[in-house]
């Protein structure tokens, strides 16, 4: 039965309204006016003007052909402008430097510099079956001569870089990307190095004990970078803990399905005369949040420089596109994620690492400021912790990751994007249903295998 909850605090089934049976009665209308004058947006009444099959043809300067309206969720945003002190709504207060991959949590547990037991978790195959048949196919797509190369020497003219951006939006779409934008890329966004082997290459050789990982100089400097991103199946999270065997499986099916869009779109930039490079979890040569942020794809959040999108907050993963074709940038966008998780604290609250910090309040980090989170404790929990195997804890009880399409829903983001008052509100009747923390069992379809998970 819907009403029927079971969270990893109380494990034993208790009677809660759940939100399907919310929205079922007239409870959510109720609640609505309890809310009292607050409007939900226009677009949530509107109805669509389409033609036959829900296709809207776009004209130059929409969003693009597919999607002529980037969607939301919902939430309030509104755009920034580039400039020298912020990176969209994160501040600059010093310079920037680009960092070296070998640096990476990933890369700190090869080298054993986080302990043994995460090393041998994560160096130990055959621990989650799935992730190493995605595994497989993304190592397939990882090497360089794949995810980049030389354009053709026919190089086609683009006298409308406009035209030329709603197309490439569209090929993402095309190429089943849920979300896509274009930012001018920010030259401290690359790597100064990279691993070397890569991360894909680790994972291929994974049962050696000792895997020597040295840098590579990465030198690319493209003026422009195309993000696109795959959200996260929402079900399957909802019956998820978050960190069973599942979290894995959940980040290489996008990885994998953002790979294969990434290199076809660089391909495919390059067979028109234009230098593009891919960048996807097997390889690669930026750091993707700048990049997100760049291309109007979300804002820096309290786990530290993770990425969280208005309409699928972390559940998605992105991959790029670095390249020099004429386009013209999306603007970075504001939806009051940064008051929003200043009085939040849900992934704080129900981080299994104890990563995330409580703090109210940014530090700087590296000429930025971002949230003190813990990126050790969290990568030593995810490669070591014998539920499952890694996790997505903070993903799963985000309260914008966690929503299912409604105009409820819709409201509640438009709500807790409108400032610090408003997103107490929206955490409360997060947590008065139970968004995030519950686990609806009628949508567990995949298999565990906790003989597999044990390290030693």
């Amino acid at each position: 039965m819907e009403g029927f909850i079971r969270s990893k605090n109380n494990p034993e089934k208790k009677f809660q309204m759940g939100r399907r049976g919310f929205l079922k009665t007239g409870s959510a209308a109720a609640a609505m006016g309890v809310l009292g004058a607050i409007k939900a947006p226009s677009k949530i009444a509107e109805a669509a003007t389409a033609t036959n099959y829900g296709y809207i043809p776009g004209n130059k300067g929409q969003w693009s052909k597919l999607r002529p309206e980037v969607n939301y969720g919902g939430a309030s945003v509104s755009y920034a402008e580039y400039n020298d002190q912020w990176l969209g709504t994160s501040k600059i207060v010093g310079t920037v430097k680009s960092t070296s991959e070998i640096d990476m949590g990933f890369s700190q547990v090869v080298r054993g510099l986080l302990g043994q037991k995460p090393k041998d978790g994560f160096l130990k195959p055959g621990r989650y079956p799935l992730a190493t048949a995605f595994g497989l196919a993304i190592g397939r797509v990882s090497d360089d001569s794949v995810v980049g190369g030389v354009p053709t020497q026919n190089k086609l003219p683009i006298p409308d870089p406009e035209q030329m951006s709603m197309h490439i939006k569209d090929m993402a779409y095309y190429l089943r990307a849920d979300e896509v934008g274009i930012g001018k890329m920010p030259e401290f966004a690359y790597y100064s190095y990279q691993m070397d082997p890569s991360l894909m290459g680790v994972v291929a050789r994974r049962g050696e004990k000792n895997i020597e990982i040295k840098e590579k100089p990465f030198n690319e400097k493209m003026p422009y970078v195309i993000v696109v991103a795959v959200e996260q199946h929402l079900e399957t999270w909802l019956a998820s803990t978050g960190y069973d065997g599942i979290a894995i499986g959940q980040s290489y099916r996008c990885y994998h399905a953002v790979a294969n869009i990434a290199i076809l779109m660089a391909k495919y930039i390059r067979e028109l005369g234009y230098n593009a490079r891919a960048h996807h979890f097997g390889n690669y040569g930026a750091v993707m949040a700048p990049c997100l942020i760049s291309a109007g794809m979300g804002e820096l959040t309290r786990t530290g420089d993770c990425v969280a999108h208005p309409r699928m907050g972390f559940r998605n993963k992105v991959g790029a596109i670095t390249t020099d074709l004429p386009l013209v940038p999306d603007k970075p966008i504001d939806f009051g994620m940064m008051d929003f998780c200043r009085v939040c604290n849900k992934c704080a609250e129900n981080c299994p690492a104890g990563a995330i910090t409580h703090d109210r309040d940014m530090v700087e980090h590296n000429g930025y400021l971002r949230w003190k989170s813990d990126f050790k404790k969290c990568t030593v929990f995810r490669v070591s912790q014998e539920d499952g195997f890694s996790c997505g804890r903070c993903v799963k009880v985000c309260p914008w990751s966690s929503k299912e399409d409604s105009w409820f829903h819709e409201a509640g983001i438009w709500i807790g994007s409108t400032g610090e008052t408003s997103a107490r509100l929206l955490k409360g009747i997060d947590d008065m249903f139970g968004y995030g923390t519950e686990i609806v069992d009628k949508y567990k379809w995949w298999l565990e295998w906790p003989e597999l998970y044990k390290i030693y």
